[in-house]
């Protein structure tokens, strides 16, 4: 089975960057999908931690995904009826991804901003 994950893609708009530009919105986007690794640990189903320690963040470029990396990754992310500890959920990538997307897009600006207005 493959391993759970979701992904933020920057597009053709690459070709649009500086060299600067481009590793600050690189930085950015870093922090934005460290941001949602944290906040899908918090809520990942837990039995031994095997899953939670799973989680990690690959990026490549303006490319990046999160990743949970275990056998049953995708299972325990889609399987709605298991029971979990409390604070604990199934969908625990997806969740964060949709509650979190405004903090996300506020990491990936704020150093753009300063280069965008010339700093």
């Amino acid at each position: 089975m493959s391993p759970q994950y979701t992904r933020f893609r920057h597009g053709n708009a690459q070709r649009l960057w500086t060299a600067r530009g481009r590793r600050l919105a690189e930085e950015g986007l870093q922090k934005g999908l460290e941001h949602v690794l944290f906040e899908a640990r918090k809520i990942v189903p837990l039995r031994e931690g095997t899953l939670e320690r799973s989680g990690r963040v690959v990026r490549e470029g303006m490319n990046g995904a999160v990743v949970f990396d275990t056998v049953y990754a995708v299972r325990q992310h889609e399987e709605l009826t298991w029971k979990h500890l409390p604070g604990r959920s199934a969908k625990y990538l997806e969740k964060p991804m949709n509650s979190e997307r405004e903090v996300v897009l506020r990491l990936m600006q704020v150093s753009l901003r300063r280069w965008f207005r010339g700093g």
